[in-house]
């Protein structure tokens, strides 16, 4: 045995020819299992360009498709107090907070934001499914609520992506307080005559289907979102029957009367844009984001030719 060819040098050549290869370059769709490059899954707002399956998207990244140019601005949400039951699982709270904030880079599990969608101004509100399952907290309920008293200050309308699993168990009571307060929120929008549109996204289920998600003007959800207060296991296991074929799934409700439109992540920008112009009696949006140019000058006409003589 030649100990030289036979270890050394293949050791020598595994040190050389090693490669750094970043993490997280492949997303495995979940759906039917294609492996999408992270760079074209962003450029197709996390569309499987094979299944077309919707997958969780930041409420960042969703602003940023949405919004003019993806400029916009955050809206001051005002802090709650933390940890006010105390509440300690396998963790305490403050931990699983802590770790979720490190997941996510977000503060909690919602992002308020203010800016224009097709020149139109409007405020906006986004889950993030991501940040403990987008679950219903006090700082959840404050922030619908500052959206809302942004929303009626400025007289623009506010669009709500709601990604929930319900509300959030380690604040008990205080997290079923939000269903109420969030409804009041709805009522100032109502009172004020500011249109309410609600985009549901997959998972909403639990409380906040049963508050803020279902008290819109205008309802759309992504295809094939889950949206439902209880699971369709639960029911199953309740009643003992088999339920039907993508029962609780958006397009089951829309057939049954509970949603007004299933629309593409990539044609919701446009859909938004003309539900809100029409709900504020706007003409239509104008394609492009650069005004028309200005019409050129007309040319002086030239001088008349001299006359003999």
């Amino acid at each position: 045995m030649n100990w030289i060819s036979n270890y050394v040098r293949p050791k020598i050549n595994s040190l050389f020819s090693r490669r750094e290869v970043p993490e997280n370059l492949w997303t495995k769709c979940s759906e039917c299992g294609t492996m999408l490059f992270h760079r074209e899954l962003a450029e197709n707002l996390n569309v499987c360009s094979n299944c077309d399956h919707h997958m969780a998207i930041s409420p960042r990244d969703r602003f940023k498709s949405l919004f003019d140019t993806g400029i916009f601005t955050e809206v001051k949400v005002p802090e709650p107090v933390v940890d006010p039951l105390h509440f300690k699982d396998q963790k305490k709270y403050p931990d699983r907070l802590k770790a979720a904030q490190k997941a996510t880079g977000e503060k909690e599990a919602m992002l308020v934001a203010e800016g224009e969608m097709g020149r139109t101004p409007v405020v906006a509100v986004a889950q993030d499914f991501s940040f403990m399952a987008g679950s219903m907290g006090m700082y959840v309920g404050n922030a619908i609520l500052a959206a809302a008293e942004r929303a009626v200050k400025l007289k623009r309308p506010l669009i709500l992506f709601s990604a929930a699993g319900g509300a959030r168990m380690q604040e008990g009571i205080l997290s079923l307080m939000q269903m109420p307060r969030t409804t009041v929120a709805v009522q100032m929008l109502k009172e004020a005559r500011l249109p309410y549109v609600v985009v549901l996204t997959h998972p909403t289920t639990g409380g906040v289907t049963a508050s803020y998600a279902m008290l819109g003007d205008v309802h759309i959800s992504e295809p094939n979102a889950l949206i439902c207060f209880a699971g369709p296991r639960v029911i199953e296991q309740t009643i003992r029957e088999k339920l039907p074929e993508g029962f609780q799934r958006a397009e089951y409700l829309l057939d049954h009367g509970m949603l007004d439109r299933v629309t593409h992540r990539k044609q919701m920008r446009d859909e938004l844009i003309t539900i809100l112009r029409m709900l504020t009696s706007q003409p239509p949006a104008v394609k492009g984001d650069l005004p028309a140019p200005a019409p050129e000058p007309a040319l002086a006409p030239p001088p008349p030719a001299p006359t003999a003589g």
